[in-house]
């Protein structure tokens, strides 16, 4: 399997963002530059921020689009054909409705499921042959119902759901070496091997409280729809 050059973190930019649950991909490429001694940069020329970091002795470059969710096929176009990275070499870290909070699936290809970012990845790169990592954060219909997609991925988790997201991380950059490696099957594996105490987790993960633990949407244009 083709080993993973550039990891891509979905958000939007700006403090306003920075605890929203649509910004999990950018939470998730943090950690990963934090863990292997990637430094960001604000990159103009790939239209947001840029880390360059050492995973098994390889390069791996991780990307922050600053475009706002639903154009960042801009700045993932933009930095992989500078460095000529293929779609195969790519991961992008997103966050997922169609999971519970905590929930972390690796996927290849496919359709983008009504996600924006993907969407335009898609177009940007001319297929959806890249690969995903599924950040679960749970959907509107299952812990809050009545509320609109739009305004539960731009608010923050509850503490229970945030906690559920925290406890996992750990699994996702585990298998990172994996996939510079290109080891994408053991790194499937190793991933969706749930322990026990993880698996029993989203009893607890999100009250049916409406309105619990969240916050108001940024005033103003709504920066992205989902």
């Amino acid at each position: 399997m083709t080993a993973i050059r550039l990891i891509v973190g979905l958000g939007n930019p700006g403090p306003e963002h920075e605890l929203d649950r649509h910004n999990a991909g950018f939470w998730f490429v943090d950690e990963v530059a934090r863990m292997h001694g990637g430094s960001w940069r604000r990159e103009a020329r790939f239209h947001g921020d840029a880390a360059r970091a050492k995973v098994g002795g390889e390069d791996l470059w991780l990307l922050k689009p600053g475009t706002y969710m639903n154009r960042s096929g801009q700045a993932v176009a933009a930095l992989a054909r500078f460095y000529r990275i293929t779609p195969a070499e790519m991961l992008v870290a997103h966050d997922e409705l169609d999971l519970p909070p905590g929930a972390l699936r690796l996927k290849r290809g496919g359709g983008s499921g009504g996600h924006n970012g993907l969407k335009d990845i898609t177009a940007a790169m001319g297929g959806p042959d890249y690969g995903r990592l599924r950040i679960g954060i749970g959907h509107p219909r299952d812990l809050y119902p009545g509320r609109e997609v739009v305004d539960f991925v731009l608010q923050r988790p509850s503490k229970p759901e945030q906690r559920a997201i925290d406890e996992r991380m750990p699994a996702a950059l585990d298998v990172v070496p994996l996939l510079v490696a290109g080891h994408w099957e053991r790194a499937g594996q190793q991933l969706h091997t749930v322990p026990k105490a993880a698996a029993d987790a989203p009893a607890r993960a999100a009250p049916k409280a409406a309105g619990a633990g969240t916050s108001a949407p940024a005033p103003g244009t709504r920066p992205t729809e989902r």
